[in-house]
């Protein structure tokens, strides 16, 4: 398997951890376990945010850029819904 293979399957782990993390965190019915909960989902988005720095550095995640008259018109639209 390849390093690229590796790091996306790392991504999807960690993406699944967080994911499971932050409902046990909304889910919580003392303090303490959402607190415990809310630490281990901080560090998990702190390695998730490392492995997509990591693929970015490297060309392995690409993004596309967000056209800004799409950008205008979502805001035109969710703006007025709200008014």
């Amino acid at each position: 398997m390849e390093d690229k293979d590796l790091m996306e399957s790392e991504l999807l782990v960690i993406k699944g951890v967080c994911d499971l993390y932050l409902h046990g965190t909304i889910e919580s019915t003392t303090a303490e376990v959402h607190c415990a909960f809310k630490d281990a989902l901080n560090e998990s988005l702190d390695i998730q945010n490392k492995i997509y720095n990591l693929m970015a550095e490297k060309g392995w995640y690409k993004t596309d850029v967000a056209d800004q008259t799409k950008i205008d018109n979502a805001k035109q639209k969710f703006s007025s819904a709200n008014a």
